[in-house]
């Protein structure tokens, strides 16, 4: 044990290039998917919350039922997708990060619109009245009510980007695990785990865990700056 947390640290403190590559890969395509998810499902929850539609119970079920989505079940639908007989099997996107982006963007978005639809129900329980007294469109409501609650909102990133990060199924489905080309930290560690190279799987893992905490540590710091700011 002592040896391997000797390995360990040695290759972090020389930055190995193995991990480095591994972990930018990671983040990369980690925060291109929660990027999507943000581009999407924050209008839509924030829609489905202020609209009164038929089947609007129906959505809002879907989209608490699609926050528990198993990867794995995305990652073998994506594979059907994309596999050469599958209907964007021309596009050559399977093993490859894009693919994976996808793969996260999909477990993403209905995590992010669910807990956005929740954030502006919230919200419009104490500026929509005031708000349908102004006649405003569902959609300006929406947009309003979204910047009220822009900061509970970063809480919504952060936990779409623990999803995205710490995934492992549906981008080891998708992306295949590929040396230097699709393998990520957490398709990594499962992989160096099992071959027996305990200080690469440690070393990845530290660095898993320093992400998530030095991406909450500094949105933190934001989000009370602002709110000193703007109030």
């Amino acid at each position: 044990m002592s040896q391997t947390l000797q390995e360990t640290f040695s290759r972090l403190w020389t930055l190995d290039q193995d991990v480095l590559a591994i972990a930018w890969l990671s983040l990369r395509v980690s925060l291109m998917a929660v990027g999507i998810g943000l581009l999407v499902g924050i209008p839509l929850g924030a829609l489905v919350a202020v609209a009164r539609f038929p089947g609007r119970g129906v959505i809002v079920g879907l989209l608490n039922t699609f926050m528990g989505l198993p990867p794995v079940i995305v990652g073998l639908i994506l594979y059907l997708a994309l596999s050469r007989s599958g209907p964007l099997g021309s596009l050559g996107l399977l093993f490859t990060p894009t693919a994976m982006v996808a793969a996260q963007a999909v477990l993403a978005t209905p995590l992010v619109a669910a807990l956005t639809r929740q954030v502006v129900a919230d919200a419009e329980t104490h500026l929509g009245e005031q708000l349908r007294s102004l006649r405003l469109p569902a959609l300006r409501r929406a947009g309003v009510l979204i910047y009220d609650g822009r900061f509970s909102l970063v809480t919504v990133a952060l936990a779409a980007f623990g999803r995205a990060i710490s995934e492992i199924g549906a981008v080891l489905v998708v992306g295949g695990n590929i040396d230097g080309h699709t393998r990520t930290m957490t398709t990594a560690i499962s992989l160096e785990t099992q071959k027996g190279d305990l200080s690469l799987a440690l070393a990845l893992g530290l660095v898993l865990m320093g992400l998530v905490l030095s991406v909450n540590a500094a949105v933190a710091v934001l989000r009370g700056h602002a709110v000193r700011a703007y109030g």
